[in-house]
């Protein structure tokens, strides 16, 4: 569904990505795997019950989203950087050579596939290589001239990018009321905007006025049923409309043709400021229906058309083609609304070939990062807090510095003896959603009340299901960890979780106990009740906990 449906908006020329699509596709492949697979479609395999933990389950699902980036954008590198600045919410070593080896299968096969088209064998579909967009490639000459233009774009492409995430947010908060309303009402909306779409698309191209074709073109004017720099739309022969030339391709071959150097007098001013308008509020109208959608490529055409545009209005105080100026336009935006530095540079660089711009595209992606910073947060963490997720932030605001753990932590706190009553057991499990409880050991098994450690949810609803129980609250001579495998306590897959409810006990077992011993992680992440706020929180992003337990200084 996912890919037909990527495939059937993007090919509609509706303003919306594949980048997001293909990266939700990769996370969900990688989930499958690291549960198993599917039982369902009996695509299951036993060496994949080596994953069925919440770690590897992470690192998978990263690498399969870097996967997505690089198979979207055929930037094998920039995968890499997208998964560890974007996705990963704690990176180690292991995974950095994970992900480069995902993405760099992922080039192997494109390249494969790329080969395969260039025989004639796709048809339609065999044009292109890696370098998506290759235009830029030629000797790039900037001097210090050249420094005022480019940062100006920065500055203004930074407070572009930062409204694009404030209408973004605005137009999300509706579309969510809609969609909320039921089928009909989301098929209504996605409708609605696609007509409106083909009537900016057909009715726009008639502002513009004809231009003759260039006598030096490399390719040719008009081009009638194919993609290329001169569409002919209502002119006469040997005329074209540089409006219609850029509405009427497809995003991909848009971008390059505003890309392309030597190209200064192919667009008329008027014609790119009112591309750039349709294509910054088409952007942002289109995002949130009811269709796989992605930001990154309308963000990148969008982009293309503001640089287009300021290097026609301010490009004869420097020595820049207009196509870089809309490279550099591209990044400004990239950079002002998603705020990534690192992984956009390199899908820039990766799209275009052209390792010259590097020092500029740095240049601008951190000035209008900074510049947009200053108004609200960047795009994906807007969609987190729009959707409700809950969400740790990765650093510590100055006030928690002046508060210590103690401060926060709330009751009562549901905790578990070393050997419990199941009843009770089954009364706390139905009563919290808590995914982890204390195990507490009190006289006669300890003198004073000490921590044992801490039992998960899912190992108790395991123990409950398997009915181990024993009949009196003395210890039990036996280790009843050995009538369980490990495959009883692997994580469950997406969507099977097991609940309470659904087990169902008589009211004699309610009156036996378990021991909890055997199934207690006895070395949980534990800290002192002093503890800075700050520190425990640092504490539990990088470690990438779960459960952190808070001891009192005495017993």
């Amino acid at each position: 569904e996912q890919v037909v449906g990527c495939i059937a908006a993007v090919s509609s020329s509706l303003h919306v990505g594949k980048a997001g699509p293909l990266v939700h596709t990769g996370a969900c492949i990688a989930s499958i795997l690291g549960q198993g697979g599917s039982r369902k479609y009996r695509m299951t395999c036993k060496w994949l019950r080596h994953f069925k933990n919440d770690r590897d389950r992470r690192d998978l699902v990263t690498c399969g989203a870097g996967a997505g980036i690089a198979g979207a954008f055929r930037a094998p590198v920039a995968g890499v950087l997208f998964a560890l600045e974007t996705v990963s919410s704690r990176w180690r070593s292991a995974l950095l050579w994970r992900a480069f080896f995902t993405t760099a299968v992922v080039a192997v096969v494109l390249r494969a596939l790329i080969d395969i088209c260039k025989r004639g064998r796709c048809g339609l579909f065999g044009k292109g290589g890696l370098i998506m967009f290759d235009v830029t490639s030629g000797y790039v000459n900037y001097h210090v001239i050249d420094l005022p233009p480019v940062i100006t774009l920065a500055v203004f492409g930074g407070v572009l990018g930062s409204l694009y995430n404030f209408f973004l947010d605005k137009v999300l908060r509706l579309y969510n009321v809609i969609n909320e309303k039921g089928r009909t009402y989301r098929l209504l909306l996605a409708a609605t905007v696609s007509v409106c779409t083909s009537c900016c698309l057909f009715g726009l191209p008639w502002l513009a006025a004809c231009k003759p074709c260039p006598a030096d073109s490399r390719e040719a004017c008009p081009s009638i049923g194919r993609s290329g720099n001169f569409k002919k739309f209502q002119c006469p022969m040997h005329n074209y409309n540089d409006l219609a030339s850029l509405f009427f391709n497809t995003n991909d071959d848009t971008i390059r043709n505003l890309y392309s150097n030597g190209t200064d007098h192919e667009f008329h001013i008027t014609s790119i400021l009112v591309f750039f308008i349709a294509s910054y509020f088409l952007g942002i109208f289109s995002y949130g229906l009811a269709l796989p959608s992605g930001l990154f490529v309308p963000v990148i055409l969008t982009g293309a058309a503001y640089g287009r545009l300021v290097g026609m209005l301010i490009g004869s105080q420097s020595t820049l083609d207009h196509g870089l100026f809309a490279v550099l336009g591209s990044a400004a935006l990239l950079g002002g609304s998603m705020r990534m530095t690192v992984s956009v540079c390199v899908v820039i660089l990766e799209l275009t070939n052209n390792l010259l711009m590097l020092p500029l595209v740095m240049l601008v992606l951190i000035i209008s990062k900074t510049v947009a910073d200053a108004f609200n947060a960047n795009v994906y963490d807007l969609l987190v807090k729009l959707k409700g997720f809950p969400f740790l932030e990765g650093h510590a605001e100055p006030y928690m510095r002046q508060l210590s753990v103690s401060d926060v932590v709330t009751g009562p706190l549901q905790t578990f003896n070393g050997i419990e009553k199941v009843g009770r057991i089954v009364d706390i499990l139905k009563a919290t959603g808590h995914n982890g409880f204390p195990v507490v050991d009190e006289p006669p098994f300890s003198d004073t009340p000490l921590l044992y450690g801490l039992v998960l949810r899912s190992h108790l609803l395991v123990l409950l299901r398997k009915k181990e129980f024993i009949s009196s609250s003395t210890a039990s001579a036996s280790d009843a960890s050995k009538h369980f495998s490990p495959e009883d306590f692997a994580k469950r897959g997406s969507g099977k979780h097991d609940r309470i409810e659904d087990i169902e006990l008589t009211a004699e077992e309610l009156e036996m106990f378990v021991d909890l011993h055997p199934f207690t992680n006895t070395s949980p992440y534990t800290v002192v009740e002093t503890m800075s706020l700050a520190k425990a929180l640092i504490l539990f992003r990088e470690v990438g906990l779960r459960h952190l337990l808070v001891l009192p200084k005495t017993s």
